[in-house]
């Protein structure tokens, strides 16, 4: 079966991985990058880089109008109300922290924060620093067999004492999409905060956070086929009034004297210093480029290359996948096989996975795995880059047994 990418040739570096003799299938970790993305750098890179909001020169307010640009694309892909609710920061990891620093005012000892066993380490890290400087109580939802959050469980344990809510919405480990309606609903009845890590779940689909009805989504541009060292957090006009800054310099200030200040509000009162202006001009070209898809047919395309790929780790002896994955991706580990030496030995083939606890170490301990293998898809990946995978996972596994 053939399933051809009409989008490969809109990625230079798949071709010049090619021509490395390699296949890249750790997009969840990060993805290749269009033309359209490496014409906007160098455009502005070539024609006077200069900051932002501040100078009143020709380069500043051109570079100001591109940034400002970039915002109100952020806010269009995500159906935001208005693109004051898009902060910028340095990924999905800073997003998270911001959050985790700046609504820590709002806790009490005793207040719960929930979150699931699934979660990435940057939707735990911050929680968990959180609940130890306030004193407050850390829940975990726990999962169903197949990766998903079991919603009865979560019923019985966020109730009045939880604060906030925070969940991925595609897991990335199993590739399991959450049930964030009825989580959020259920947060909602008792007033709590929801923040949506969208970092997995961006590049699949459009996701309007009007109609998912959370507080705070965030997610990293260098997942969404944009540059790295760009994040996007999303926040409700509401829920911003709440948030307090944790970083403090340049560009966030109203007034200031030697002994106090006053800041500005979101968005760029959570902007201090100079923000990384190309990676956001960047990501506002990569979001014209993805917007000019035919989203039903790249959907349809992510849809066909995963059952190709579950089909084919589903005919091979001794795989055990992890949950069952929905989309984009699929982990698992195989019987008697050491997830290390299997990478090693696809990585000598020329094929690009990821091996390990993926940044969800907790999840891996309570499978009671060390590590496992993951495959991850994107729109430029095609049917041959699974056969070659295929052929080299055979080949390893010939020499491990």
């Amino acid at each position: 079966m053939m399933i051809p990418s009409p989008w490969r040739a809109d990625f230079p570096a798949i071709a010049a991985l090619q021509r490395q003799g390699q296949t890249y299938l750790d997009n969840a970790a990060t993805t290749q990058k269009p033309q359209a993305l490496l014409d906007a750098l160098t455009h502005y890179y070539a024609n006077g880089a200069a900051n932002v909001h501040r100078a009143q020169h020709l380069p500043g307010a051109h570079a100001t109008q591109a940034f400002e640009d970039s915002r109100r694309k952020v806010a269009q892909w995500l159906n935001a109300g208005d693109r004051g609710q898009i902060i910028f920061t340095h990924g999905a990891t800073s997003a998270l922290n911001l959050l985790a620093y700046g609504l820590e005012h709002l806790f009490h000892p005793g207040d719960e924060v929930v979150i699931s066993a699934l979660e990435h380490h940057a939707n735990l890290l911050p929680w968990q620093q959180l609940v130890h400087r306030r004193d407050l109580k850390l829940v975990i939802l726990p999962l169903d067999a197949d990766g998903v959050i079991d919603l009865e469980a979560a019923a019985d344990l966020i109730g009045p004492r939880t604060r906030l809510l925070a969940i991925s919405q595609l897991s990335n480990v199993i590739g399991a999409w959450q049930p964030l309606p009825e989580l959020l609903a259920m947060a909602k009845a008792h007033n709590a905060l929801t923040v949506i890590d969208g970092a997995q779940g961006v590049v699949h689909g459009r996701h309007d956070v009007q109609a998912l009805g959370c507080d705070f989504y965030v997610f990293s541009s260098h997942k969404l086929y944009g540059p790295d060292g760009v994040g996007v957090l999303f926040g409700r006009s509401e829920a911003l009034q709440q948030l307090r800054p944790w970083q403090f310099g340049g560009e966030m200030v109203l007034d200031a004297n030697y002994h106090d200040a006053r800041f500005r509000p979101a968005p760029l009162g959570f902007e201090a210093g100079t923000p990384p202006i190309a990676s956001v001009i960047g990501l506002g070209a990569t979001l014209d480029y993805l917007a000019g898809l035919d989203q039903d047919a790249v959907s349809a395309h992510e849809a066909a290359l995963h059952d190709y790929l579950l089909k084919g780790l589903e005919a091979r002896n001794g795989i055990r996948l992890l949950g069952k994955p929905h989309l984009a991706l699929a982990s698992f580990t195989i019987e008697g096989v050491h997830n290390s030496d299997l990478a090693h030995l696809l990585t000598e083939q020329g094929i690009a996975v990821r091996a390990g606890h993926h940044c969800a170490m907790p999840l891996l301990k309570g499978l009671g795995l060390a590590g496992a293998i993951r495959v991850s898809l994107a729109l430029y990946n095609d049917s041959e880059d699974l056969e070659r995978f295929f052929e080299a996972l055979d080949q390893a596994l010939e020499l491990l047994r």
